[in-house]
């Protein structure tokens, strides 16, 4: 299992032990190119979920389609690809409950809750305050290194967030349980990275994301009121949660898992909030939401964090 600075005999990621800078490896970028394609694909589920809603779904109504037809499309893969890929240890099953149900079930619930009771600003910005969570998390688990960089890429995607949500002008209220649900929302997002770094020593990215869609899948049916979405459903609509499970749902969870076989799981998550990014431009371009000199400088700060990282990668920062 890979970690910040596993390979590099404690060098700074991206030098050699001598401290002078080399480039990222070819696997480096590929994942780099992995996570960035997932948070673009998440970034584009606002156009589904907006027509979800529309229809009359719930929004755990729409998650529990959501991660039911890409876990059927995982397990169509996997049955043509390669069989064996469904086998794991019935000792390893904690991992895809941890990726499935604490992590991916949870944070929906949390996050669902948080947009029910407070605005969607609020929900995203307290959403992406997972990257702390990562950060602190593999510090502790994988003994990743905290550089200053990666604090500094981290302050700016957190402002960024705030910027894009455009709290400072919209008044939004926090009351404390809105407060804990929404921290709760990111923690359990950021879990994902840490249950999956277990799991990537040991499995491929195909099996962590089928289990993953599978238990959460289980773990949303009871909320989901069966009766009451059969009843909804319609050639149309079906067609519409399909295109989501594939677009925003089956390939990010595959490329992000990914990503983390390649990476350590702080950048990971750090890369991936080109999301929220995403998401902005989707809300200004399809559906003419406010767009003010403030949340263009959110977005800035989203991707200049990410090419921060980026250059971490490829030169020697002797204050690190």
């Amino acid at each position: 299992m890979k970690t910040g600075t596993r390979g590099t005999g404690g060098a700074v990621p991206g030098t050699t032990g001598t401290g002078v800078a080399v480039p990222p490896s070819g696997s480096e970028r590929r994942g780099i190119a992995a996570v960035l394609a997932a948070g673009v694909a998440w970034g584009l589920l606002g156009i589904f979920v907006k027509y979800g809603s529309a229809a009359g779904l719930t929004s755990l109504q729409t998650g529990f389609l959501r991660v039911s037809f890409a876990g059927i499309m995982m397990f169509l893969y996997l049955l043509a690809a390669d069989r064996s890929l469904f086998r794991i240890r019935l000792k390893d099953i904690w991992m895809f409950i941890g990726t499935g149900v604490i992590s991916l079930t949870l944070f929906s619930l949390c996050y669902f809750t948080v947009t029910r009771l407070s605005e969607v600003s609020v929900a995203v910005t307290l959403l992406y305050t997972s990257p702390i969570f990562v950060m602190l998390m593999s510090a502790a688990f994988f003994h990743e290194k905290i550089t200053g960089r990666k604090i500094l890429a981290l302050v700016m995607t957190f402002t960024g967030c705030i910027l894009v949500a455009g709290i400072f002008g919209g008044g939004a209220v926090l009351t404390p349980l809105i407060l804990c649900l929404g921290l709760a929302s990111g923690f359990f997002y950021g879990l994902y990275s840490i249950f999956g770094k277990f799991a990537v020593g040991k499995y491929t990215s195909q099996t962590i994301t089928f289990y993953t869609f599978l238990f959460s899948a289980l773990a949303f049916l009871p909320f989901s009121d069966p009766a009451d979405l059969a009843a909804k459903l319609n050639p149309v609509l079906i067609l519409v949660m399909l295109l989501m499970a594939f677009v925003s749902t089956f390939l990010p969870y595959v490329f992000y898992t990914y990503g983390l076989s390649c990476m350590d799981s702080g950048k990971a998550a750090i890369y991936v909030t080109v999301e929220p990014m995403v998401g902005t431009l989707t809300g200004i371009l399809l559906f003419h939401e406010e767009h003010g000199p403030l949340k263009i400088l959110g977005i800035a700060l989203i991707l200049g964090a990410s090419v921060l990282l980026s250059l971490q990668s490829q030169r020697n920062y002797p204050s690190e």
